[in-house]
């Protein structure tokens, strides 16, 4: 059975150090996702990156902002 590609946002990270803090960030405050390995559509320094879905964007920005979470890049896919 194949799984219903929906629309996520998808941060990337230079290294995994940035992933793991980002995972730890999220548990910390509640917010939406999880770490996955990079989609092929997009190349990252790290293989980790973080999925969550597209409306939590927004909130994501501000979490890696205050966080100090470098990310490599913030992306919209369907995956």
């Amino acid at each position: 059975m194949a799984r219903v590609k929906s629309e996520k946002v998808i941060v990337t990270f230079p290294t995994t150090t940035q992933a793991m803090k980002m995972e730890k960030a999220a548990r910390a405050c509640g917010a939406p996702g999880r770490l996955i390995p990079v989609p092929r559509e997009i190349s990252a320094g790290c293989g980790m990156a973080w999925s969550a879905e597209a409306e939590a964007k927004e909130a994501l920005k501000r979490l890696i902002s205050d966080a100090g979470i470098e990310a490599e890049g913030i992306f919209v896919l369907m995956v």
